[in-house]
């Protein structure tokens, strides 16, 4: 066979494309990048002219024509099924080999952008993309088509086979784009508005990766609701505040948000602070007291480390759940309660529900909308504007006029795993503001914890000419940062000679071209 009139062995072309086709399907690649990438590999291999993807909007019931590769403009087209080729192989389920575009008159060709010329030169095959299931009604997720040169109907046969195997390799991801489709659509559909009014964005919350805009999409989703929602994850990562962001967008927001860690209190006073008490139920109840279900009726209660409270505590807050009812300690009179419930914990509740240690029938009322809050080593890219955000936090509560942070000192910030999370983040700031008298936070300014060998990823102590000659390097580095590679106003700024800057410049082989035009950062 050959492929575009040059002889080759199709057989390892084959293997060659179907492995780079599964290094692009790797489960940390994002969805829609790595599908594309899938289709120039395709179109780069095989010498396709254009490779398409359709995937059925669950909506419409319509196939959409979502990633391409084309050297033309493609327009958003919208087949139906069984209508066009495209729309019957969707329909049927069968792949379709077309020897010569011009010998058929179903093509969308002003929308693919094909001439005329290239019509009477081009094949095209189109198969379809099946679920893993072939039992599941509506197994058919979408189809991929090729533009192929011109060849022997059985190499496009041959075509055809391999691209059945790629469609069998992708249908996973093709499903998980599909419900990304629906769930964009669904949001859309709801738009920024609830109850007629803007939902504000969270205060404080930053969100620079994509983990963390997953989860406060998901707060956005179940907030309008009544739900249920459970926040799991480390201590530390925030989940107090995303609380406060899903209470903020839901109809309750003008209600009280009424919080309360159950790892913070006692077991036997737990039930008093939830549920309050009677007079004289217990030594020192000298007044009658209104639990946090009666203060935060009508509103949100948020139950911190739900996975501390006893198995006689958690009895009474599935009652309050399922029959809107609590009884204050020592009485019997039933008091009718409307709360919204938002759990959290950094437990794992499963292995609690097999010790016997959490009630299963809780867990599911609880476990109505899990979010999962990914610990901030796995979100690297949202460390520097938490850092930035607490940078400016403390500088002005505590007055200092401290601006930026020192890129060693980054370089600390992003090589650290931070075991306590935002929280641990937190503390690092305003420890290093407290101590620092000069406009930069630089590396000797951080806790020791960070200058660890496992954060530095070093295993050998400093010696004291090292750590000099460091301290040399980092300040030469960030001096020539701020004069844009302008080694004289570098020793201006320095207060040294500019015979000692060009000689330390070479005497640490730092390269003053790289930071020439670089911004202050």
């Amino acid at each position: 066979m050959s492929i575009n009139g040059q002889p080759e062995k199709v057989e390892n072309i084959y293997l060659s494309t179907l492995n780079e086709i599964l290094g692009s399907i790797a489960p940390q690649n994002d969805l829609e990048p790595s599908l594309n990438s899938i289709l120039k590999i395709l179109a780069k291999d095989l010498h396709f002219q254009r490779a398409f993807l359709a995937i059925m909007d669950p909506k419409s019931e319509k196939l959409k024509l979502s990633i391409t590769h084309s050297p033309a403009k493609i327009d958003h087209v919208t087949y139906s099924p069984g209508k066009g080729v495209v729309g019957r192989v969707y329909e049927t389920g069968k792949a379709v080999v077309i020897p010569r575009m011009s010998d058929n008159t179903d093509f969308l060709n002003k929308a693919f952008g094909r001439s005329e010329e290239e019509l009477k030169s081009l094949s095209f095959i189109c198969v379809p993309i099946k679920k893993a299931n072939p039992k599941e009604e509506d197994n058919i997720l979408g189809t991929i088509s090729v533009d192929s040169p011109i060849l022997a109907m059985d190499n496009l046969l041959e075509h055809k086979h391999f691209l059945e195997v790629v469609a069998a390799l992708i249908s996973n991801q093709v499903s998980r784009l599909q419900e990304e489709m629906a769930l964009q659509a669904q949001m859309l559909s709801q738009g920024p508005l609830i109850g007629g009014l803007e939902v504000p964005p969270p205060a404080n919350f930053v969100a620079t990766s994509k983990s963390i805009k997953q989860v406060l999409r998901q707060a956005r989703q179940v907030g309008p609701s009544r739900a249920t929602a459970l926040l799991r994850g480390e201590s530390g990562t925030g989940k107090e505040l995303l609380a406060e962001a899903i209470h903020g967008c839901s109809p309750r927001r003008d209600k009280p948000l009424v919080k309360l860690n159950c790892a913070a209190l006692p077991a036997e006073l737990v039930e008093s602070e939830l549920f309050g008490h009677q007079k004289g139920a217990f030594t020192g109840a000298y007044q009658n007291k209104r639990g946090l279900f009666e203060v935060a009726n009508n509103g949100t209660l948020f139950l911190d480390e739900i996975g501390e409270l006893s198995l006689d505590a958690q009895a009474k807050v599935l009652r309050a759940i399922q029959e809107k009812e609590i009884q204050r300690v020592g009485s019997e009179q039933p008091i009718t309660v409307d709360v919204r419930l938002i759990c959290a914990t950094h437990q794992p509740l499963e292995k609690l529900l097999k010790e016997g240690k959490f009630r299963e029938d809780l867990f599911y009322r609880v476990n109505v909308f899990p979010i999962f809050i990914p610990a901030l080593r796995e979100r690297r890219e949202d460390i520097l504007p938490l850092a930035e955000q607490f940078l400016e936090l403390f500088s002005t509560e505590y007055d200092k006029n401290i601006k930026r942070i020192s890129s060693p000192a980054i370089d600390l910030f992003t090589q650290y795993h931070w075991p306590g999370n935002v929280r641990e983040l937190k503390n690092c700031i305003e420890r290093a503001v407290l101590i620092c008298e000069e406009e930069v936070i630089r590396t000797y300014h951080l806790p020791p914890t960070l200058q660890t060998a496992e954060s530095t990823a070093t295993d050998t102590s400093l010696s004291f000419g090292e750590a000099v000659a460091k301290f040399e390097q980092e300040l030469l580095v960030d001096s020539l940062k701020k004069a844009r590679g302008n080694m004289l106003q570098a020793a201006r700024d320095l207060r040294v000679s500019y015979r000692i800057v060009n000689y330390k410049v070479k005497k640490y082989n730092i390269d003053v071209k790289k930071y020439t035009g670089s911004k202050k950062k």
